[in-house]
């Protein structure tokens, strides 16, 4: 009854297990959420108060395909800013998210038999939507390497088939930012094999002392011309249900990006635009820093608790807001009901003895990680991670 194409798409893992946890808590279980990719904040006045003039003033019109050329020429000053290059609205695509921005890249780069290399653990959208086109998902496991991406591990992916690279960093669910000596030696991968870089920087503004988040193009201007930059505002500012991300490209990828678009959505939330650029004209700091204060405050504590677990790897996040965890011990190993065969059944074991909710590691192309996001509240935070504690510690390897 259906295409080939919808047996290519299951569900996404994260957003499954983050409405779970929201119907249960409905029901009035006492779970706590780590699944969520969020920030657990209210959007600061600048952007609410914006949004609600927009509405006031009636702006409920379409828009052009991909945003308003106001919006884009912020987007433009902020990615110039960033990168040391010029940057022009008619080189920034508006979408409905990220996720949007990234699914026109791929639709309008990749042809069929074309291969992608993506590092791994990667966000879970990243190789559903690169097959969609009829393109191979390549990866490269970083479990390996201390879950720190190896640019010798990219160099031996590559094959006369390999049209791009996908590098996401700070990287979702690891929190490993990707360091500027790789980023160079990527970069001259890219180059000399003439491949495109798909850079998602979705969670650059949350990076933390002891380490730095750097632009590909800032490292290497000369690779302008094949690299895409993809970003959001649902991170950084807190309006993952408002849906407003972008795609930064060359001119004619933006265009092709426009055509596609005025065939989906036609363009991105008129009022969510205007919240948007409102939070680029009229950054506020304070807010920012509060949110950022906030989340290290959360990191240190979580980091403190976790050294509490017996046999798992904890991975310091050096951006982003997850935890993330190597549970490899873990599976096969003997729990109160019985063996724990898998990390889905691990994850299983945590909601219905601990009341936690996490994303495995399945997920992310990883049978042994768990992800949990310490953007909520301090409370929460606390309570849920000495549930995961006690319950990780009492299961043991049988004899």
């Amino acid at each position: 009854m259906l295409s080939q194409r919808a047996n290519l798409i299951s569900g996404s893992k994260t957003s499954g297990m983050r409405n779970l946890a929201a119907r249960l808590k409905a029901e009035g279980k006492p779970v706590v959420n780590f699944a969520a990719g969020e920030l657990d904040d209210n959007i600061s006045d600048v952007v609410k108060h914006a949004a609600i003039q927009a509405v006031i003033a009636g702006n409920n019109k379409y828009t052009e395909t991909i945003g308003i050329p106001e919006l884009r020429q912020a987007i433009a000053i902020r990615l110039s800013q960033q990168t040391g290059l010029d940057w022009s609205a008619d080189e920034v695509a508006v979408t409905a998210g990220a996720k949007q921005a990234l699914f026109n890249t791929a639709m309008m780069l990749f042809n069929p038999g074309d291969e992608v290399i993506i590092p791994a653990p990667y966000w879970t959208t990243f190789p559903t939507q690169i097959r969609l086109t009829g393109a191979l998902p390549i990866f490269v496991d970083t479990a390996l390497t201390g879950y720190v991406l190896d640019s010798a591990a990219i160099a031996e992916k590559i094959s006369q088939r390999t049209k791009a690279i996908v590098l996401n960093t700070p990287n979702n669910p690891t929190g490993s930012v990707i360091h500027a000596d790789v980023l160079g030696e990527i970069a001259a991968l890219a180059e000399q094999h003439g491949l495109w870089v798909i850079f998602d920087q979705c969670y650059s503004d949350f990076v933390y002392a002891e380490a730095q988040h750097l632009n590909i193009l800032q490292i290497a201007p000369n690779l302008r011309s094949r690299v895409v930059i993809i970003d959001s505002f649902s991170k950084s500012h807190a309006l993952a249900g408002w849906r407003v991300g972008y795609a930064a490209a060359p001119k004619a990828l933006t265009a092709a990006c426009s055509n596609l678009q005025s065939h989906t959505t036609s363009n991105p939330n008129a009022i969510a635009q205007i919240g948007a650029l409102a939070a680029l004209e009229h950054y506020d700091s304070r807010y920012h820093e509060k949110v950022l204060a906030r989340l290290n405050a959360n990191r240190q504590l979580g980091l403190q608790i976790l050294q509490s677990l017996r046999d798992v790897e904890v991975i310091t996040p050096e951006g982003g807001f997850y935890f993330y965890l190597n549970i490899r011990c873990k599976i096969n190993g003997q729990a109160a009901e019985g063996q724990i065969s898998n990390c889905a059944q691990l994850v299983e074991h945590l909601l219905a003895n601990a009341q936690v909710a996490v994303v495995g590691g399945e997920a992310f192309g990883d049978l042994n990680g768990l992800r949990i996001s310490y953007a909520i509240n301090e409370s929460d935070l606390e309570q849920g991670l000495w549930r995961i504690v006690n319950c990780l510690n009492a299961i043991v390897e049988p004899r």
